[in-house]
């Protein structure tokens, strides 16, 4: 190393290698930049809505539904029912997306936001404009306390419906996981209802580590429940104690049917979702990857 360089280096503040001579400790804190959030807004103009919808019904849906038998139960429930409205469904597969917005009725399928993490679908520019583009996503930052973007706000004033996946990130095994307080928070705040949907089957056909699903168009259940509109006053923890077991019933019915999942208590409807417990994790995945039976289930009555 050349003399006027290593002078350079004392003269900063560094010593011989390189290296800082002031601890870390003793230097100034300095808050990071906050990261901006990736642009969506773009995608809901009426050219990227007009290529989304092409995209979505010439080869999302029928890529879908020739991979996969979609069984959707539930849709008179949302007869007389108008946006915006908080969709909120349980997630196991990447392939959840697709089968709730190709099952929707066209009024709510053409002006629905998907809420999609910024850690995963956000993280590279190609990325975030697919994720705009095909299914109208928006970034949800899920770590610290989950809590929902400004995004969510500003896209039912807009008239925009939304469909959230409320656990946070797609299950591990299959089951579900205890659905967080976001969706009820954005209900209450706006006045909105939540419509419950329980997808069954997502995981045994497209489980993660997969990008196509499995071989042999494997049954998946798609069930709309009840709208659960906010009562004046009620609490977000409130709801969310009344949102949660609509959707474990929606689950169950596919094993118990619709007056057996009617007909059970709370404690019974949330135990079902869970999974078997105390089990080893092969064996959660192994009863939750099983395909669902290729009868149809019994009709979801209102």
């Amino acid at each position: 190393m050349a003399i006027p360089e290593e002078l350079r280096l004392l003269l900063r503040g560094r010593d011989w290698p390189g290296r800082s001579r002031t601890p870390r400790t003793a230097e100034p804190w300095e808050t990071p930049s906050p990261q901006r959030p990736f642009p969506t807004a773009w995608a809901r103009r009426k050219p990227a809505t007009a290529v989304r919808s092409a995209l979505q019904r010439g080869l999302l849906t029928p890529t879908t539904w020739s991979l996969t038998a979609p069984d959707v139960q539930g849709l008179d429930r949302l007869d007389g029912l108008h946006g915006p409205v908080v969709f909120v469904a349980n997630h196991a597969s990447h392939v959840d997306t697709p089968l709730v917005l190709g099952s929707l009725p066209r009024r709510f399928a053409r002006r629905v936001a998907v809420g999609a993490a910024a850690d995963y679908f956000f993280d590279r520019p190609w990325r975030a404009v697919l994720t705009a583009l095909t299914v109208n996503g928006f970034p949800i930052e899920r770590s610290g306390k989950g809590q929902l973007t400004q995004f969510a706000t500003e896209l039912v004033q807009d008239r925009w419906s939304i469909l959230l996946f409320p656990e946070g990130t797609r299950s591990q095994d299959g089951w579900m996981n205890p659905i967080r307080l976001g969706c009820a928070h954005l209900c209450c705040t706006l006045g909105v209802p939540a419509v419950p949907i329980a997808i069954r089957g997502s995981f045994a056909a497209m489980p993660r580590g997969r990008r196509l699903p499995v071989p042999g168009r494997p049954r998946v259940s798609v069930r709309y429940g009840r709208p659960l509109v906010p009562a004046e006053g009620e609490s977000m923890r409130a709801f969310n104690a009344r949102l949660a077991p609509e959707l474990a019933r929606l689950w169950n019915e596919e094993d118990l049917g619709w007056y057996g999942a009617l007909r059970s208590d709370d404690r019974t409807a949330l135990a079902g979702p869970t999974g078997p417990r105390g089990a080893a994790a092969w064996r959660r995945i192994w009863e939750s990857g099983r395909p669902l039976p290729d009868g149809k289930a019994p009709p979801a009555w209102r």
